[in-house]
């Protein structure tokens, strides 16, 4: 398909997709910066600039909210995938390339390894996180076997899970251990409410979160799993796959944000007025104007 028809198409589904999604009005998707590998796990920092990862070239990148430019944060950067920032304004990163959770100072650019194991036992390879208000590390740890792994042809974990390792502890404690593959997760502003995606079964759950950080009540929240997810302060949920898929906060779908890459990785809000959907998608990442705001 040429370029201009391409657009043209693209437009049309955002034009649709204005009845139910809250897009800014004339919005249109805009692409940013091509030429990665593999774009993944972006993350808002205080000042509304997007952190994001090409993980096969290891390194972290960043997209100011200023300039709309993208330049190099750190290489290498442990095989980084999901990203999320702290309440201290530090970033936190699925390292994959030896299984760990690492604590990056955006000043410094030095890195912290806050776990690297289960029980003795390396972690299948963290992959998204989500930070609550008290501080604690929401994290999802399937398997997929990289090739950039040496003598790591199968896990070392039993299970595929999602953990929870409260702020300051040494040890996660098992959250949920009974998904196919967990993957995107994203919490609520006020720490009551924790959506994981099992993109193995091609479902999406929502928890309550316990005052002691424990999931209960789990139940199905959308019949759609995703690789990565983000929400807006009215609690609609943003799913990824084949573009962007937008849920309202019961779950039910309000429509699709066309993406013209084959898989959409990830997703956040972020610029001044955290009104900016940052998109990552195969070798590129794109940005699009909404009329709502991402929550943090």
């Amino acid at each position: 398909m040429k370029p201009s028809l391409l657009l043209c198409v693209l437009a049309s589904s955002l034009a649709h997709a204005h009845a139910q999604i809250p897009i800014a009005p004339g919005a249109e998707l805009k692409l940013v910066a091509d030429g990665f590998k593999f774009t993944e796990g972006p993350a808002v920092d205080p000042a509304g600039n997007i952190y994001f990862t090409d993980q096969p070239n290891d390194r972290i990148l960043k997209w100011s909210a200023d300039t709309h430019k993208v330049t190099t944060f750190l290489q290498p950067a442990g095989r980084s995938n999901g990203l999320y920032f702290d309440r201290d304004g530090k970033l936190i990163a699925c390292a994959e390339a030896k299984g760990e959770l690492q604590r990056i100072d955006p000043e410094t650019k030095k890195a912290s390894v806050l776990i690297d194991n289960f029980v003795g036992k390396l972690l299948n390879g963290p992959n998204d996180v989500w930070v609550d208000p008290q501080g604690g590390l929401y994290f999802t740890d399937p398997f997929y076997k990289r090739d950039y792994w040496q003598n790591r042809d199968k896990p070392e974990q039993a299970k595929e899970r999602v953990f929870y390792l409260p702020k300051g502890a040494k040890v996660p404690v098992i959250a949920d251990e009974t998904l196919v593959q967990p993957n995107g997760i994203i919490g609520s502003p006020d720490g009551t409410l924790l959506f994981v995606a099992d993109i193995g079964a091609a479902k999406t759950y929502q928890y309550h979160i316990s005052k002691d950080g424990a999931l209960t009540g789990r139940k199905l929240f959308c019949e759609m799993g995703s690789d990565g997810m983000t929400r807006d302060t009215s609690g609609n949920l943003y799913l990824t796959g084949k573009g962007v898929t937008v849920f309202d906060r019961e779950g039910k779908k309000l429509g699709d944000i066309p993406v013209a890459k084959s898989w959409t990785a990830n997703v956040t809000f972020g610029g001044k007025d955290m009104k900016t959907l940052f998109i990552t998608a195969m070798d590129s990442v794109f940005t699009l104007e909404m009329a709502v705001q991402g929550s943090r």
